[in-house]
């Protein structure tokens, strides 16, 4: 009825900075029109909870005020912390209909939310009715805090853009993902964004989220560790950890540190994998896709692969989308790591489910 679905901004607000990506048609597939990123204030995002509004409106008002080349006001944001559930529910066999009209009793079971302060939305994963199906059918529940919501939408609206979705990180990762390197079939594939205070997981078996789960452990924690294990005040601690030396110290001095929080993050993730496996079909992970800034992190990689032995993956949101370095001001290899949450939800389009 209204011709071809309008674009949008893909808006990543994380705790340390905001990014911001727009897309255009080109041929089959999209193009980069415009990428902007703005750091946020320390503090102003704590665990997906924005604490300071103002400070995350004044970010996202710097980065549009900086970047001309973004066409549209409509953006599409997204939450990931402690209000957001994502839950695969196994029910009995029932019509859409039927699942519609119960979802919201079944949900009160597994919210430690009162049901009338969240929004809910559902997506049938298997029906139940194939061959092989085991007298229930899966469906992936969603919850977030209407409050949650509200502060996102009403920040976007203070820095003078128009919140049109709201997304789940993990979600909009999936996206990014299934756009640049399609889905196998059976397939299981692991997605870690490693950001300044969280890591996202986000399991997907073929083209389904069958498994999510947020560890409150990121970039600071690392930052952190430099900071008291080699007394050195927080800025140098940041530079440091990113290989830069600094005044009485090198990178050599802060590697011991910077293993002993890779530990940490692999036993968390450890315990994501063992939860999944506990409720999973298939105990195979095949692959795992870092993305986020901490991803970067020496050896966190490399730690990865021998821990897991899987094929451990740099996440390129720009594999199948064109990057303009000469147009855009900077490599496509300079900001990938960060890019992906931004780049799955520029991929939404005005009336999405």
């Amino acid at each position: 009825m209204f011709g071809k679905s309008k674009g949008l901004v893909g808006l990543d607000i994380g705790s340390s900075a905001v990014k911001a990506v727009e897309l255009k048609q080109a041929g089959k597939g999209y193009r980069v029109a415009a990428f902007g990123t703005e750091p946020i204030a320390p503090g102003a995002i704590v665990d997906g909870a924005i604490a300071d509004p103002s400070a995350v409106s004044d970010a996202i008002r710097r980065l549009f005020d900086a970047n001309k080349a973004f066409t549209t006001r409509d953006v599409c944001a997204a939450l990931s912390g402690n209000a957001v559930i994502v839950k695969k529910l196994t029910l009995p066999v029932m019509t859409e209909a039927e699942l519609g009209e119960s979802i919201h009793w079944e949900a009160e079971q597994y919210i430690p939310f009162d049901i009338q302060d969240v929004n809910l939305d559902y997506q049938i994963l298997d029906p139940g009715t194939g061959p092989e199906s085991r007298n229930g059918m899966d469906v992936l529940l969603v919850a977030a805090k209407k409050e949650r919501i509200g502060d996102y939408t009403n920040a976007i609206a203070q820095a003078g853009r128009t919140p049109v979705i709201v997304d789940v990180d993990a979600f909009a990762l999936q996206n990014a993902y299934e756009h640049n390197y399609g889905m196998t079939p059976g397939r299981v594939v692991v997605l870690l964004n490693a950001g300044a205070n969280t890591i996202n997981v986000s399991i997907l078996q073929g083209d389904r989220s069958v498994f999510t789960r947020n560890i409150s452990i990121g970039g600071n924690a690392y930052t952190e560790a430099v900071h008291k294990e080699i007394d050195l005040p927080i800025e140098s601690a940041e530079q440091l950890k990113k290989g830069i030396p600094v005044d009485g110290a090198t990178f050599d001095d802060a590697q011991p540190v910077l293993r002993a929080v890779t530990e940490n993050v692999l036993l968390e993730i450890q315990k994501t994998f063992d939860f999944f496996r506990a409720t999973a079909s298939s105990d195979t992970i095949d692959r795992i896709m870092l993305s986020g800034g901490t991803s970067r992190v020496e050896g966190l990689r490399e730690a990865l692969q021998e821990r897991f032995d899987t094929e451990v993956e740099d996440f390129d949101p720009f594999k199948t989308v064109e990057w303009d370095a000469k147009k855009l001001g900077a490599d496509a290899a300079d900001v990938s790591a960060t890019a992906a949450v931004a780049v799955g939800l520029a991929l939404r389009k005005a009336g999405d489910r």
